[in-house]
Formats: C-alpha cells, sequence, structure tokens
C-alpha cells in the first residue's frame, strides 16, 4: 500500500527565505517602483500552510481520485505580503475545488512578471528542483500567463503548466450542468485556447491536403494547411456556432424576463464573491432548496424563485454565479446572457463572507464584474453573510465599513427576518393609488392586487370587495371601472 507523500517539511527550503540581497544603493527604499527592497524581490518565499491535508487512503482509493500533484507559484506586484498570501491561499483553494493535491506553495516579490518565464529564469530552475522533490506533476501559477511564458516555463520545469484562468474555467466545466451553462464555459475554453495552441516536433508543423496520408482530406483549405492552422479553423467554427446557440438561449431567457416585466412582478439579485453564501441565502428566503456545498463555484446555472414579502407583495429571486478576483475576461463575455439577470433586476443582494480574511476585497472585485456586466447602477444592498462566524472584533470593524449592510447568517437564519422586511421597503413601489368596489365574483381581480400592488385597506361590503391600493398603471386600467366615485 502507498499513500501521497508528504509536503516538504517548512525548513527544507528555508535557504530561499534567507539569501542576502545584494549590497548598494539597490537595497534601499525606492519611492518609484513602490518602496520595496531587492532581498524582497530576489527571494523566493515558501508560503507556508497551503499544502492539502489528506487522509490515508489505499492506492486503490488513490487512483480512483486522481489527484494532480501540484506546486502553486505567485508573483506579487503590488499590495502586502499579506495580500500576496491571501491570494495564493485562494488558489490553493481553487486548485483543491478543482481536484488537486497542493504540495508546496512558493511566491517573488517583483516589479512586474517576467515577460519570458513569469518568475525570471533563475526563479524558474529553483521552482523546477522543487517540482522534482516533492514529486509534483503540475505547477499553478497565480495570474494569467502569455502563449509565450506557458511555453518556457514548461521547458524549463519538464511538468504541465496551468495559469489562473484556465484553472478556473477547469472548476466551471466540471460544475456545469444546464445546456446553456455546458454551452458558455465551452465557448470561454475554447477563447482561452485559440491563442495557446502549440504542438511539438512534426505533428503540428507537418503540411496536410489532397491523399496524403493521415491529412485532412476534404475540409481543408488544401496543400500547404498545417495541422495547427487547422485546428485553429475548426476552433474558430465551433465558437462561431457555440456564439449563434447561446445567442439563442439569451433571447428565450429576455422572453421570460419581458414576461415578468409585463406581469409587474420585481425582481431581486443575488450576486457576490464566489462562497459567500448565496444559495443558502436563497433557500432561507424560498425554501427553493438548491444545491449548497462549502466550495467554490458550486453554482453556476442561475436559479429564479418566487417570494412574498411581509406585506403579501410577490416578487423574484435570482442566484447567480458567483465572482472571483481576476475573474477570466473569456467567461465574463461567455457568461453575459446569464449575468444580464443582475443588470436586470430592481435591488441587487451583495453577499458578503463576513468571516474571510478580506471582506472588503471581495466587495471590491464584485463590483469590478457588475461594472463590465453594465450591472454598477442597480441599486445595492449589502448583505453580510456568515456572522456567526465572526468574531466581535471582526464585526465591529466591519459595520465601521460597511454602515448600511444587514447582518444575516443563512445557515442559522439570524437577521433573515430583517433582510426581508429591508427588501420589501427597497423593492420599488406601485405608484397609482385606487379605491375600488371589486364585485365578489372578479375575485380574480382581488387577489391579483393582493400579489402585485400594495393594499392599504380592504372592507367586505354588500356589493363586493372595497380596496383602498397602490398599483401600476396596467393593473389601474384594469379596476378603473369598479372605482368608487369621489364624493
Amino acid at each position: 500500500m502507498t499513500t501521497a507523500p508528504d509536503a516538504l517539511p517548512v525548513d527544507e527550503h528555508a535557504e530561499l527565505e534567507t539569501r542576502p540581497a545584494p549590497a548598494g544603493r539597490w537595497g534601499e527604499a525606492d519611492e518609484t517602483t513602490g518602496s520595496y527592497a531587492l532581498e524582497a524581490r530576489g527571494a523566493l518565499r515558501r508560503v507556508a500552510g497551503l499544502s492539502t491535508e489528506l487522509a490515508d487512503v489505499t492506492e486503490v482509493e488513490y487512483r480512483q481520485l486522481r489527484l494532480e500533484r501540484v506546486v502553486l507559484v505567485g508573483v506579487w506586484t503590488e499590495g502586502t505580503q499579506a495580500d500576496a498570501d491571501r491570494s495564493l491561499a485562494e488558489l490553493a483553494a481553487l486548485a483543491e475545488t478543482a481536484g488537486s493535491q497542493v504540495l508546496e506553495a512558493v511566491s517573488q516579490r517583483r516589479d512586474k512578471p517576467d515577460a519570458a518565464t513569469y518568475v525570471g529564469s533563475g526563479k524558474a530552475a529553483e521552482i523546477r528542483d522543487i517540482v522534482a522533490a516533492t514529486g509534483a506533476d503540475t505547477v499553478i501559477c497565480d495570474g494569467e500567463l502569455t502563449p509565450g511564458q506557458l511555453n518556457q516555463l514548461e521547458k524549463v520545469l519538464k511538468v504541465k503548466v496551468v495559469d489562473r484562468t484556465a484553472l478556473i474555467l477547469d472548476i466551471f466545466a466540471q460544475h456545469a450542468t444546464s445546456r446553456e451553462g455546458k454551452a458558455q464555459v465551452e465557448l470561454a475554453q475554447m477563447q482561452y485556447m485559440l491563442p495557446r495552441l502549440r504542438g511539438w516536433g512534426e505533428s503540428m508543423s507537418r503540411q496536410a491536403g489532397g491523399r496524403v496520408a493521415g491529412g485532412g482530406g476534404i475540409g481543408t483549405r488544401g496543400p500547404g494547411e498545417t495541422k495547427i492552422e487547422t485546428d485553429r479553423r475548426r476552433i474558430r467554427a465551433r465558437v462561431s456556432k457555440l456564439r449563434r446557440e447561446i445567442a439563442g438561449m439569451a433571447t428565450a431567457r429576455a422572453t421570460q424576463r419581458a414576461s415578468r416585466g409585463r406581469n409587474a412582478v420585481p425582481s431581486v439579485a443575488i450576486a457576490g464573491y464566489t462562497n459567500a453564501g448565496k444559495s443558502s441565502l436563497l433557500n432561507q428566503l424560498t425554501g427553493a432548496g438548491v444545491l449548497v456545498e462549502n466550495a467554490l463555484f458550486a453554482t453556476l446555472d442561475p436559479t429564479v424563485r418566487r417570494a412574498q414579502s411581509p406585506d403579501g407583495r410577490e416578487y423574484t429571486l435570482t442566484d447567480t454565479v458567483g465572482f472571483v478576483r481576476h475573474l477570466p475576461h473569456q467567461l465574463v463575455d461567455a457568461f453575459r446572457s446569464t449575468l444580464e439577470e443582475v443588470a436586470a433586476a430592481d435591488l441587487l443582494l451583495h453577499v458578503v463572507d463576513g468571516s474571510d480574511p478580506d471582506p472588503l476585497g471581495q466587495i471590491d472585485a464584485v463590483r469590478v464584474v457588475l461594472g463590465e456586466i453594465d450591472a454598477a447602477a442597480v441599486p445595492e444592498l449589502i448583505v453580510v453573510n456568515k456572522v456567526d462566524a465572526m468574531s466581535e472584533e471582526d464585526v465591529l470593524m466591519l459595520r465601521q465599513a460597511l454602515p448600511g449592510a444587514v447582518w444575516v447568517s443563512a445557515r442559522t437564519g439570524i437577521g433573515i427576518d430583517t433582510l426581508r422586511r429591508l427588501v420589501a421597503e427597497r423593492l420599488p413601489h406601485p405608484d397609482v393609488d385606487v379605491d375600488v368596489l371589486v364585485p365578489y365574483g372578479r375575485g380574480d381581480l382581488v387577489a391579483r392586487v393582493h400579489r402585485d400592488g400594495e393594499v392599504l385597506g380592504e372592507l367586505h361590503e354588500a356589493g363586493g370587495t372595497r380596496l383602498t391600493a397602490r398599483v401600476d398603471g396596467a393593473l389601474a386600467a384594469l379596476l378603473e371601472e369598479f372605482a368608487v366615485p369621489v364624493g
């Protein structure tokens, strides 16, 4: 029986942290480059505590898991060391969500990533030694690599290299279940893959055409087209087809939104950072019973459910895909039709994980994506979730930073009634006052007033139900024949 090897001891790479900086004026603070010392830039710093802890498993179980064994590499160009460590910790969580075992995590301070190998040739050689010592088969970089950087790093490290964008795309591909979600993820993957197609040896460079053995034959452009050109053309054709399919699905989604709009049903969208508790909140507010999982990007397909405010008005609640720092632009583009649910909402519930080490950073990251999908103008209500997992000190600090926020725990139900009341207050209100006497035979109109309007008074008289209410223009027109004469 064999088990996965343990992560290296903390002190095994201690020399990487203690390497002295060269003497001279370059070791002094430099305001033009962010005031960091050359020592920090010259060191490859091991980030402790990010190796995946695995329980003992049998060899058969381990083969079934097929966990990739990964080393994480980060380059931080701005912010503090704590910010860099948080980013790598998030990358570790993403890697584990994708089904990997994190063996090591190292970070380097630079003014900008190396144009050729992301970390520089010397550091790439050091990382190659770490990969060999740990037995890793994959290196994940905390950033989006250019095709050239990807190619050069793989040549130096001799293992597969994946960047943050490809990792997130892989997680989305694992979690997509609906036809629309699968098409959106595939489109994003194709857009990412197209500029990164590369081949080794003759397999990609040979020409193929006509009756050449192994050639493309009918359907290729003719003699002279190489295999990599054929692959690019096929990917472009697939991208065009996926765009057409998604456009058709977007039309159906827009029709559903228009139908809800005609019926004057207000819409509330739940958005926020991944794993902030959006689906749990939807379940608390509506009893929807959607999947709740302590994992990143557990929800990809939007879920729309009806909810009712304390005063009886109906509205829709939409659970959307979670956001993350540096969300790949390919995903934002591919999921645009889904994210339009947020842009078209009357109110946005921005859910924040209060127990996260950097909740304000999460808010900023979400607002960046909201700006990209033209949803920045939607009225926003900050909902700080997981208060049951927060310390009193953290609550006090965050209350000062977010004075208008609602504090809830979707797990225990704390604050949910307050949230329902605030949502009802923030929903758009009907603007036509009516005073009508509806015959008892038109109970459908009375029910609609209760559902779509605000009932201010209700009396049961001999001639029917007397209603004083606020309704929208369309419903006011239907009630006009039952209006009570003034005076």
